[in-house]
């Protein structure tokens, strides 16, 4: 497994296993065939509803907790002062474990500020070993940068060929930001993978196009955790590992268009209002 090394000295794995959107059942059967497969960083967030069933995977695995890596997420209803604190012993509680490696605000509305200091508080008691945000554009990044005694040491955002993030990761360079990309596959899109630098890496590698993302991804420094329920995709995720792209092949990745698939709105949307109790789990 290729390690990044967080601002903080915390090392995470480079390629992760992704629940969203997974039921718990989804999680029970499918998380430990990717276990099974070599998968030790696992992504998931309160809001997906399946921390129970990550927890309990990992457990039954038979593996030592300190070999995992688990991320979640934290939902803007909880941001409050008085109640983020209670919505990170949830999360513990969900997930059976006495800490989290990484803890994300998964949204950037309502008071994040609030959130990022209660936080630092669970980061120093020890209930997380590191702290960061997903989905935060540069303005909000800033808002949290501004009140910070711990800059953030992850940033979760769109990231693929069509969806670099080049401007944003230049900026946070300085701060040692390590960042972690979902739709790293272009959320389906066939059409990317038929891209002709992306075509032309995979069979000068011998590999799929689908690799060739992952790969591109990782060699950029991003941390990756590609959804799959199948055992074979699987394997072949992992197999991303077992080679590099030449300088000249991902220059030609970075020089596809850009064209993201998501913008995160400025303005809550409804659903970030309308999610039911985080203990429903599916």
């Amino acid at each position: 497994m290729i390690d990044f090394k967080l601002s903080n000295g915390v090392e995470i794995p480079a390629m992760g296993y992704g629940v969203f959107q997974m039921s718990s059942a989804e999680v029970a059967e499918h998380l430990p065939q990717a276990i099974q497969a070599g998968f030790r960083h696992i992504d998931t967030a309160n809001g997906y509803y399946n921390e129970v069933a990550v927890g309990e995977a990992v457990r039954e695995s038979g593996i030592p907790r300190s070999e995992f890596f688990i991320t979640t997420k934290l939902w803007p209803r909880d941001y409050g002062t008085a109640d983020c604190m209670a919505a990170i012993d949830a999360s513990l509680d969900r997930l059976g474990t006495d800490y989290i490696d990484l803890l994300l605000l998964h949204q950037p509305y309502g008071p994040y500020t609030e959130a990022w200091k209660v936080m630092e508080e669970a980061l120093a008691a020890g209930k997380v070993r590191a702290i960061g945000l997903s989905n935060f554009p540069r303005e909000k990044f800033q808002e949290v940068l501004d009140v910070a005694d711990v800059t953030p040491q992850v940033l979760q955002v769109e990231l693929n060929p069509r969806c670099n993030q080049h401007v944003l990761k230049e900026w946070l360079a300085p701060l040692g930001v390590v960042f972690e990309g979902w739709y790293p596959l272009g959320h389906g899109d066939a059409e990317l993978l038929k891209l002709p630098p992306i075509v032309a890496a995979a069979e000068a590698h011998g590999v799929e196009p689908a690799q060739v993302c992952l790969r591109w991804s990782i060699q950029e420094g991003n941390v990756v955790f590609p959804k799959t329920c199948n055992p074979e995709h699987m394997r072949q995720n992992l197999a991303v590992l077992d080679f590099a792209l030449t300088d000249e092949e991902m220059a030609a990745i970075d020089a596809i268009p850009q064209a993201p698939y998501y913008v995160v709105p400025d303005e809550a949307p409804a659903f970030i209002d309308q999610m039911p109790p985080f203990d429903q789990q599916m």
